[in-house]
Formats: structure tokens, sequence, C-alpha cells
């Protein structure tokens, strides 16, 4: 990837040595730091070199009577961005022309940010963020931007949202050759690179081909992995405790015309609590455990990782297959995982390149299995 703010944004700060340098880099040093869990190679899934994020946030400068894209910069203060390559196509075309038409439409006042989101096929909502309350004046012009440019508009300021067009998505993935649909809300969590999401979750459907029976999952946010998991399992029981991702969720189940899957808006926390016990809740009322034949789990937990107690619940089940988005969260729930449980494959994702961030994937089984 070629930018021309190599040196100032913070964006990305490990590009010296280009794109396969940087892997090579990451793959070096997460090999060593789980050489105690892992003794074979790491499966590595690339990223594509540019272009590769359909979610991104800039700042909005106002310097003398422009407006500019910013980023924080590698050092302190910010940096004012005339382009940005890590974002796909259809965000590198509109942010220029998005920037004319606020400025023609006479909506910079207070604004401070703006939050973009895409599909693979140039569907875009633009979040624009104020300090300042928004009036009718404010959607009407936003209304012209929105329909000259073909995207959706939000305005969002202290406890106000106005929604010009619509406040989502509709993203297409095309997993192991078959199509699925998924609904990405605006101001909520999704994955930021939607190639290397495809190879992660057919890293784990492929980790799972030989799993029977019902699968749980944890942290399941809007089915990302649940949605495709489905047409593995006989049943899927699924938690989060979003109540936007689990909307989100049930409505990616009715696109990809799935039936088999029941949503579970609870903490980890509460719900194996539930499962043990210790108290009842009434989401779970109408779930029948005794009804499921659960043998794998699946976890994708936030970058904190999980709590001991959702470490022992796991180990409980003959099959873990964990999503991680912080390694050294993911080391140190490896201590307790593997007191029970062999580490059969773990996987490197280059979810974010030019970054040291990554996310990674482990399959577990029971020892002695």
């Amino acid at each position: 990837m070629e930018c021309k703010h190599f040196g100032e944004c913070g964006a990305c700060v490990n590009y010296e040595s280009g794109y396969e340098g940087q892997l090579a880099q990451k793959v070096a040093l997460h090999t060593e730091m789980f050489q105690d869990f892992c003794s074979g190679e790491l499966s590595v899934f690339p990223s594509d070199e540019s272009h590769y994020r359909a979610r991104s946030e800039f700042k909005i400068w106002h310097k003398e009577d422009e407006i500019h894209y910013a980023m924080n910069h590698k050092d302190s203060g910010v940096v004012l961005i005339e382009e940005c390559p890590q974002v796909n196509t259809h965000i590198f075309a509109l942010m220029p022309k998005l920037l004319e038409a606020i400025t023609q439409h006479k909506l910079e006042f207070k604004l401070f940010g703006a939050d973009f989101l895409s599909s693979s096929e140039g569907e875009i909502v633009v979040s624009l963020l104020y300090h300042r309350k928004l009036d009718n004046a404010w959607q009407e012009e936003a209304q012209k931007i929105a329909q000259k440019l073909g995207i959706s508009l939000i305005g969002r300021s202290r406890k106000q949202k106005m929604v010009v067009g619509e406040d989502f998505v509709t993203e297409k993935l095309l997993i192991n050759a078959k199509e699925y649909h998924f609904r990405y809300i605006e101001n909520s969590f999704t994955q930021p690179n939607p190639r290397v999401n495809e190879k992660m979750i057919e890293w784990a459907m492929k980790n799972s081909a030989t799993s029977q029976g019902d699968l749980l999952e944890l942290y399941c946010g809007a089915g990302n992995f649940t949605i495709p998991f489905a047409t593995l399992f006989d049943k899927v029981l699924a938690t989060e405790i979003s109540k936007s991702s689990i909307n989100a969720a049930k409505k990616n189940m009715q696109l990809n015309d799935i039936h088999n899957i029941e949503f579970v808006r609870m903490s980890v926390e509460d719900f194996v609590g539930a499962l043990d016990g210790v108290r009842e809740f009434r989401r779970m009322k109408e779930i029948d455990i005794a009804d499921y034949s659960i043998d794998t789990i699946f976890v994708d937990p936030p970058r904190s990782g999980m709590d001991e107690d959702s470490c022992h619940f796991s180990a409980r089940h003959k099959n873990i297959l964990y999503i991680s988005c912080s390694p050294l969260s993911l080391k140190r729930d490896l201590e307790i995982l593997t007191q029970t449980h062999d580490v059969i494959d773990m996987a490197l994702f280059d979810q974010f390149p030019y970054t040291h961030h990554v996310e990674m994937g482990v399959k577990l089984q029971r020892k002695g299995k």
C-alpha cells in the first residue's frame, strides 16, 4: 500500500518493510508468544494490501474557512488527511465529494467527526458527529446531500440521532462458495475487514466440520459466525448482551432463511449462572437446555477476554473454538483452557494491516479424545 501520510498518521505504525514484511513480523512475534501452546506452525490468513476497511472513523478538522479529515498524529496532535488507502474503494471515492457537499450545503458548523460504514457493493451510511443540536434545516440539507451522493446520512449530537435514509447497510459475504447476507447497524460492532472476516468464518467452519449435535456460542454479536455455523449443527444456542446486536442477529437469521438458532440476550456470566441453576432468568424461561446435545462451544469475547469462571465453563465441552482480538487475553485464557484441552490448530488473521493488531483463532479438544 502506498500512502502519503506514512510516518505521520498514527493509524499505520508498521509500514517500513511493506505488507509482506509487516505480516512476517506478526507471524514471528505470535509464533514465539504461543510456542508453549502450539508446537506446529500458525495457519496464516493475509489481508488485501490496500482498500480493506469497510468501516472507518475520521475527525473533522476546521482550519480557517475549510474542513479536513484528520487522524491522530503518531506522536501528538493531528495530521490532516487528504486520502486514506485503508478504506475500501467506495469510501475512498466518496470522502472528497462528501467534504465538498458538506461545505456547499453549510453543514460544517460544530461538525467534529465522520464515521463511514460500507458494504462491499457500495452501500454506504455516513454518521456526522456534532457539538450542537440538529434541526429541520440540517435534515433538509442532509437529504439533498444524501440524494446527490447516493448514500444514507445520520446526524448525531448529544442525545440526538437524525436519520436520512437507512441506519444500516446489507453486506454480502462469500463463505465456502455460499452467499450470506448480514445487516450491519450504524454505531454497532462489525468486522472491519470483510475479506479476512470471510477467511475467519471459513477457518472456524473447517474446524467444526466433524463436530456433531448442537453448538453453544458465547458473545455472538449480530450472528457473524452464528449464521454460517447453523448450517453445520442441528441447533445453535447463542448469547449476546447487546440489545441492538441481538435484534440484528435475528434479522440476519431471517435474511439467510435460517431457523435453527435460539438467540438469548444475556451476559455470559448470567448465562453460565442460569445453566448452573445459580438463579433463574426470565429470558431463559422458554429455553429447554435438556433438549440440547452440546459438545462444541464457540467464543468470540471482547478485548478483555473471558473471566475465569467462563473459561472453566467452556472447558466442560469437548471442543472449544476461540476467536480473539487480543493475543494477550488469549494467552492468559489458554493457561486455564490447556489444563484440560490440547490445541489442535491455531490461526493468525491479519485483520488490521500496518498495525500491531491481529485476530487469533484456536481450536482446542479435550485431552485424551
